[in-house]
């Protein structure tokens, strides 16, 4: 690509991380080598399988120990898991090949104090004119909002975890 762009994927609706997997999809389709790192998060999600046992040109980390969001404060382990994830990421942005580098929640991991906002917009900045960047999770603040060049916020108008319905395998998970 000649020009690559910062994409942010964020807001209280179901659908960014999603949206994320399907442009890597779409990546793949075109001959595109992908990054996907996660912050915060840990173990074989669905998507997680199936990108390894059908996408060798995905390459992902994850840098968590479980699920941070779901049930606990973040303890020094969290900490130190973003931060290795952190210089994994601008790595992978800087000379890893990749045309499209996918930083899953890391919104969140900085709204969470596990890196700092400033981190975030360092990766922006540090960003090679052609690779593509998508930043996504909750809680995206203004000043990435404003230094992306694309932001889409997911609204929740309804959903079905407010019926008690929990994450199910292969919709949610």
């Amino acid at each position: 690509m000649e020009k690559g762009f910062v994409h942010v994927y964020t807001g209280n609706g179901k659908g960014k991380t999603t949206s994320a997997l399907g442009l890597a999809l779409r990546a793949v389709g075109a001959g595109k080598k992908v990054y996907l790192g996660q912050f915060m998060k840990s173990g074989k999600y669905h998507e997680i399988k199936a990108i390894g046992q059908h996408l060798p040109m995905i390459t992902v980390e994850q840098y968590g120990n479980g699920c941070l969001i779901c049930d606990r404060t973040p303890q020094a382990d969290d900490y130190a898991a973003a931060g290795t994830g952190l210089t994994k990421a601008k790595a992978a942005l800087l000379k890893g090949g990749y045309d499209i580098v996918i930083l899953d929640e890391i919104n969140v991991a900085a709204h969470l104090g596990l890196i700092r906002e400033q981190d975030t917009l360092g990766l922006i900045d540090a960003k090679p004119p052609s690779v593509e960047l998508i930043l996504t999770g909750r809680y995206a603040t203004l000043a990435i909002i404003n230094k992306a060049d694309l932001v889409t916020e997911m609204t929740e108008v309804k959903h079905y975890y407010a019926v008690g319905v929990l994450a199910r395998d292969g919709i949610e998970r």
